[in-house]
């Protein structure tokens, strides 16, 4: 009995030891793995914070509320992200197989990688980013995690800039096509040149090419299903004597200004109801913005390929297209200034049907359960599934009188493409 109660006590002492031993493995393998990466400051609200410092650097310093927003929101996400699963291990970095370091800080490595990549492309800005680093430093303790996390954010940054390096943007491309029935024109009343063509020929961030989801033309003018869009958007998108309802011109403003900053601001709210960790966080934003800014290039891409005239054109020259059923209205203006590039196809769409395909992949729902605020309609709106939003959109921009029907279903499929390409081959989560 004896010899049973030391053989007893010994075993005792061994599992507890071995109890032990695995415990501490346990904890520091989730130091890098990410399951208790909260003992190394990772405070998930650096993302959003961050998130919040991009767009008030790129619209607000820089002025760039159009298209070209997406592609800086996208370079600032992948260095965040990857400063962040570069230390936690939850999910594959983009483009780069870095060596983790021990010990780190993913809250110091994202505040870090946010703030090299922003201050490297928009140095004006310093002021705003030296103030919202210094708080986002203050936030973290000091010491040796802190000092590891902010070295790796700058590894982060430096590789991010490094792949961007020659990448096509501000390229001399110009739209050379001669004028002629349904090819694009300068359009009043600024008659402003091709904005920024050079996002068809920049290199993308996670596609092939920006041919690779290119759509099928636009309807040709002699055909029936012309006359048609071409009708609805004479009725529904004209400024005065439209059919629109109220709810219809609400839609219509209502996406006239959530692409650039609005939808940021819902990603941040999505982000903190649901309390995703740092990882779930940067993953979320990477996915999405990197998908937006390729569906850009692609939307582009289709734009410079087909160069399609806007209704307001069509409109006015509705008599020298052939089509018998398209009377021509010289007097008829869109509800919404039509901006300064071709109709097919939709940006805006492009951008609404990437980022709802991004959700989908990261949530693995259709629930996106988004709330978008537009400052131009007024009005807060909730937007459950991600075919509600697809739908609004596309009707959006008919509403508004900037693009014929099939220019938004094909811009919403090149968003809705790329975002479920960029899930397939991006951000997958580790084997671990």
């Amino acid at each position: 009995m004896k010899r049973t109660n030391i053989w007893a006590i010994t075993a005792n002492r061994r599992f507890g030891v071995l109890l032990t031993a695995a415990l501490l493995m346990t904890s520091l393998s989730g130091i890098t793995s990410g399951t208790a990466s909260t003992r190394y400051s990772a405070d998930p609200t650096v993302i959003t914070f961050w998130n919040g410092v991009a767009v008030a650097v790129v619209v607000t310093d820089a002025g760039k509320a159009n298209a070209e927003a997406f592609l800086w929101y996208a370079f600032e996400q992948a260095a965040v992200y990857n400063a962040v699963v570069g230390i936690t291990g939850r999910y594959e970095p983009y483009k780069w197989q870095p060596e983790a370091p021990e010990n780190a800080s993913p809250q110091a490595a994202a505040a870090t990688a946010a703030y090299r990549v922003l201050l490297t492309y928009f140095p004006g800005s310093q002021t705003r980013l030296d103030t919202a680093y210094g708080e986002s430093l203050d936030q973290i303790p000091d010491g040796v995690a802190k000092e590891r996390g902010i070295k790796f954010g700058e590894r982060a940054a430096a590789r991010i800039i490094k792949l961007r390096t020659d990448d096509g943007r501000f390229a001399d491309v110009r739209f050379t096509k001669k004028v002629k029935p349904g090819v694009w024109r300068p359009t009043p009343p600024a008659y402003a040149p091709f904005f920024d063509p050079w996002l068809a020929k920049m290199r993308p961030l996670l596609l092939d090419s920006n041919r690779q989801f290119r759509p099928r033309a636009p309807h040709a003018l002699t055909s029936d299903a012309y006359a048609t869009e071409y009708n609805e958007v004479k009725d529904l998108g004209s400024l005065t004597d439209s059919s629109r309802t109220p709810e219809m011109t609400e839609t219509a403003q209502f996406f006239s200004d959530v692409a650039v900053g609005p939808l940021q601001a819902s990603l941040r709210d999505l982000v903190t109801r649901r309390q995703m960790d740092i990882s779930d966080s940067a993953r979320l934003f990477a996915a999405t913005d990197l998908s937006i800014a390729d569906a850009t290039g692609c939307v582009w891409d289709t734009k410079l390929h087909f160069g399609f005239w806007r209704p307001i054109t069509a409109i006015h020259r509705g008599g020298a297209d052939g089509n018998h059923d398209t009377v021509a209205d010289h007097d008829w203006v869109p509800f919404l200034t039509t901006p300064p590039y071709p109709d097919h196809t939709s940006g805006l769409n492009g951008v609404i049907g990437a980022a709802s395909h991004a959700l989908i992949g990261v949530l693995g729902t259709h629930r996106i359960d988004l709330y978008i605020t537009s400052a131009a309609a007024g009005v807060t709106r909730h937007y459950e599934f991600a075919g509600q939003l697809n739908r609004d959109a596309i009707d959006a921009r008919v509403w508004s009188g900037l693009h014929f029907r099939l220019a938004d279903v094909l811009g919403n499929h090149i968003g809705r493409k790329v975002g479920d390409w960029a899930l397939d081959h991006y951000f997958q989560p580790t084997a671990d």
